[in-house]
């Protein structure tokens, strides 16, 4: 089979083209053909060994696909941790969920890392409360697609997006956010209080670490919470605990691979995630598209912020 190895960690360079044997499932196993395979922006952390868990040579990246189970010929989308990025990939049998009928691979691979992540913020880790005010950084990728059309669904009041271009913007308010704002740090705190009517607001999910990060903190009200979803700058960022006393902020982190050990969070949102897109309610913002001897291609554009939605490997060309 055809798939993207790395041998060394760096730059996009180090993702090649390679013939590998197709994957033999084992026990409690299912061999799936892949049709589609979702990039993270965790993809290009793994590339560079810089992401939350060590990475181990040689390596497959992509950790979710979507493609046709060899055994039964049913429609499938999983999570895979690594090997995504290949014409087959093995994965555990209890983790290969069945697409319904009427969604689409790209929506059904769009569900599971960035759909999930969006769901828990706002179920899990930020708790929005009815009627509160949320800030959705990257409001035009993947998690933030998604995030827009979820917020007052989910209980948010006003909803504001932050993108880098007025296309984005525009597209963030065409799937619900309230107000969509520029994602340039240098007076963002002041932008996201003017969005909010001129009021501090109460939940932001953030992605970026850096100066938006403190941005994002000193836009909260007391009580408010930051949910911190990924680190795109590669910019780490400290908090005092005195400063959170005195607020009553929260800073609170998510990585969607803890999920992975309590079944029922899995369960619960992608069974209401699949149940919204079946009934036209949430739509995958589909972008490009890529071969995969175009792997670097696309991680290099997802690196930087060219991309919008949700962009995909296609294993079979």
């Amino acid at each position: 089979m055809r798939a993207i190895q790395i041998t060394e960690f760096g730059g996009p360079e180090v993702l090649k083209v390679v013939e590998l044997p197709i994957p033999e499932a084992g026990e409690g196993e299912v061999l799936i053909r892949v049709t589609r395979a979702g990039l993270n922006f965790a993809d290009t952390h793994q590339r560079q060994n810089d992401y939350l868990a060590p990475s181990e040579l040689p390596m497959i990246p992509g950790v979710e696909v979507a493609g046709v189970r060899e055994d039964t010929g049913e429609r499938v989308v999983s999570m895979c941790g690594t090997g995504g990025y290949a014409e087959y990939v093995k994965v555990p049998a209890m983790m290969a969920v069945p697409i319904p009928e009427g969604v689409s691979d790209e929506t059904a691979v769009a569900m599971m890392v960035q759909g999930m992540t969006a769901w828990h913020l706002y179920k899990t880790i930020g708790r929005v409360a009815e009627g509160e005010s949320v800030v959705i950084q990257a409001g035009a990728g993947g998690v933030g697609t998604l995030a827009c059309q979820l917020g007052h669904a989910l209980g948010a009041g006003r909803v504001i997006a932050v993108a880098s271009t007025e296309e984005k913007r525009a597209l963030c308010l065409e799937l619900g956010a309230d107000a969509a704002i520029s994602s340039e740090p240098e007076g963002m705190r002041d932008r996201i209080i003017e969005a909010n009517n001129g009021k501090k607001v109460d939940v932001v999910f953030e992605m970026a670490g850096g100066q938006v990060f403190e941005e994002s903190l000193n836009a909260l009200a007391p009580f408010g919470r930051i949910c911190a979803y990924g680190l795109a700058s590669r910019e780490p960022n400290e908090v005092s605990n005195g400063r959170l006393m005195q607020k009553s902020w929260t800073v609170a982190g998510f990585w969607l691979m803890h999920c992975l050990t309590k079944p029922e969070m899995i369960g619960e949102a992608l069974g209401d995630l699949f149940a919204r897109a079946g009934r036209g309610e949430l739509k995958a913002v589909v972008g490009e598209v890529y071969p995969l001897d175009q792997a670097a291609e696309a991680q290099t554009a997802l690196q930087e912020r060219r991309t919008t939605g949700k962009v995909f490997i296609d294993p079979t060309k």
